[in-house]
């Protein structure tokens, strides 16, 4: 072991006196896109194909619909909570969503009741938490972290929008029929989804859901394969896959777990479509409507739940693994530590990704589903928590006995790890079938999947936005008005969600339009009335990070540095506002691992600073 003695008082690196000595000068002008496209409004913001302006396009796209499928929630929670209250002031925003009696009292149409939490799902677990999370930070990110240029195939990366965006236009479009959207449920099970006559929503509204999904699937395949081949191809000298950031490990496993699930969606959709359309059996048999049987025999709605599932759980790790990324960059740069247990993170991303995709079936232990293959799926449920608690742990000692500078990024990235641990945790008793069977259709499911996945994913997506924000537009976002959303969402988001679990062990069922007629349940309206409460707050909190996010775009603190966080990963090594092509000059050469905090009296060390033989013996005496 070296003597520690020598050691002491090791050289002090600044990675941009690092990048003038080595010659990378900011006279560098990509003439591959030429001068059309830095002029050309058009080619600059609309039909970009820079990796950093498409992940602004999927950023403020996502918060479109999140505001969409937020104001949504809204409305039917005000129809929960409030059921005897008139919603008659609505009707010049819904129109004949709301019914208005003699009395002037307005009423939320019963099925535009479901047609709401339909559009509510898919808008929020698709367009929202799988587009703008994933697609925002894969694209800015992948290239900057490894050293790229930008993506394999920019013009594949442009249109991996535009079919994301043309997605969203269905189905906006589809809130404008006459009939209504689709009012089956977001996982659009048969024979709601399979018959045009089935429900007011099952007609037009079902087919451009229909349309929609298959047009957003698109989108995630040609962005999956641009992240994937870039990651593979496109990093930069010295850049092994044991030298990535671990945000660009889960956006690459996650780009190969949507490669892999979410045609087996597109092939489930294409089946409804013919059961639709030409009256083929896939999903149907025995179906009888207004006393008269149809002529489809010999299908099954159970084949539709296992493809959709199949694309549905590992739906669930498309969302959270971008998170978990996320998140462990930033706590690592803000508690100003090295990430604890580097490659246990990479393993437990890779076992997550392989388990996701044989737990599908836990979903639907109510579906009839034989009890010893049940079993199967139990084992395995509860096996995925295994790498899921390594992360938290993990986590967790990264935090511990860290310098930590709470932030509005790392505070969100804190909230994370809170939520996933909370709403975890009530998985696992879902996950065992015989407690499943009790719980699935009542209000302790709603609570668990919306802490696990949507609230802790919107943490993992804000508390990115709060860091990358300088990186995306040259200025910082206001840290009080930051603080105020973090703490004011974390405490509404649990108001919101905890009460739920107490009402679901007590058997309140979900998906029903109102409990006027349950005596049973009326003993709960105050509770409803809190959540509600609640949502309207934590909402109002979401406007209050919307006025921060738009105002700091053209307002905010201008960076006079090119790392404001003092991060030690590559994209801070680019000019404050890098132009397309990201590196004046030459690419960076990587030196190093990505988490060099505190070591031999550095505060950080930049991945393109070389390894010195006083961290050599460094890391063998400590």
């Amino acid at each position: 072991m070296a003597d520690t003695g020598t050691i002491t008082a090791p050289q002090k690196y600044n990675e941009e006196t690092l990048i003038e000595e080595l010659g990378y000068d900011d006279h560098f002008h990509d003439h591959h896109h030429g001068d059309k496209y830095q002029s050309s409004f058009i080619f600059h913001y609309i039909f970009s194909m820079d990796h950093k302006m498409i992940a602004r396009q999927f950023l403020i796209t996502g918060m479109f619909w999140a505001v969409i499928g937020g104001l949504m929630s809204l409305v039917f929670r005000l129809q929960l909570g409030f059921p005897e209250e008139s919603m008659a002031w609505l009707k010049p925003i819904l129109g004949g969503w709301i019914t208005v009696n003699e009395a002037g009292i307005g009423t939320l149409a019963p099925e535009f009741y479901y047609a709401l939490v339909t559009m509510h799902g898919t808008i929020i677990v698709f367009f929202v938490l799988t587009a703008g999370l994933s697609g925002t930070f894969s694209n800015l990110l992948i290239p900057l972290q490894l050293g790229a240029r930008d993506m394999a195939s920019p013009f594949l990366n442009m249109l991996s929008y535009w079919f994301f965006f043309s997605a969203g236009v269905v189905m906006f479009l589809s809130l404008f029929l006459s009939t209504g959207p689709f009012s089956g449920g977001w996982t659009a099970y048969p024979p709601l989804s399979a018959l045009p006559q089935a429900s007011t929503g099952s007609g037009a509204g079902m087919t451009m859901w229909s349309f929609s999904m298959v047009l957003f699937v698109v989108s995630v395949l040609l962005g999956g394969i641009n992240y994937i081949t870039t990651v593979l191809n496109l990093r930069t000298k010295g850049m092994s896959l044991w030298r990535m950031p671990l945000t660009i490990w889960a956006f690459f496993v996650t780009a190969i777990i949507g490669l892999l699930s979410f045609p087996v969606l597109v092939s489930g959709i294409l089946l409804l479509i013919l059961d639709r359309e030409l009256g083929t059996s896939f999903y149907l048999s025995e179906i009888f409507i207004g006393g008269s049987a149809l002529d489809h025999v010999g299908g099954s709605p159970i084949l539709y739940q296992h493809l959709f599932w199949f694309l549905g759980h590992p739906e669930v790790y498309i969302i959270i693994l971008p998170a978990m990324g996320i998140v462990s960059e930033v706590l690592s740069v803000h508690a100003r530590k090295p990430i604890f247990g580097y490659k246990a993170m990479v393993y437990s991303i890779l076992a997550i990704a392989f388990l996701s995709f044989i737990v599908w079936a836990h979903h639907m232990f109510m579906s009839g589903v034989n009890p010893f293959i049940s079993n199967f799926f139990v084992i395995f449920t509860l096996i995925i928590a295994v790498p899921s608690a390594v992360k938290v742990f993990n986590w967790i000692a990264t935090l511990f006995g860290g310098n930590i500078r709470f932030t509005a990024a790392c505070l969100f990235g804190i909230g994370f790890v809170s939520m996933f641990i909370s709403g975890g945790l009530t998985g696992i008793f879902l996950g065992n079938s015989a407690i499943d069977v009790q719980l699935h259709d009542t209000y302790f499911v709603v609570a668990h999947f919306h802490i696990v996945m949507g609230i802790a994913a919107f943490f993992g997506m804000y508390a990115g936005v709060y860091h990358w924000f300088p990186k995306m537009y040259g200025r910082l976002m206001n840290e009080t008005l930051g603080r105020i959303h973090f703490w004011g969402t974390l405490v509404g988001a649990y108001a919101i969600f905890w009460p739920m679990h107490y009402i679901g062990m007590a058997g309140v069922p979900r998906r029903y339009y109102s409990f006027d007629n349950f005596q049973a349940f009326a003993h709960f309206d105050m509770i409803n009335k809190f959540i509600t409460v609640a949502a309207i707050i934590v909402f109002a909190l979401q406007v209050l990070f919307l006025i921060n996010f738009f105002y700091s775009i053209w307002n905010g603190k201008k960076l006079t540095t090119k790392n404001p966080w003092k991060a030690s990963t590559l994209e801070w090594t680019t000019p404050i506002n890098p132009g397309h092509g990201n590196w004046p000059g030459r690419i960076p050469t990587v030196q190093r691992w990505p988490y060099d905090y505190g070591k031999g009296g550095n505060d950080y060390i930049s991945q393109i600073t070389p390894e010195q033989e006083w961290e050599r013996e460094y890391d063998e005496a400590h």
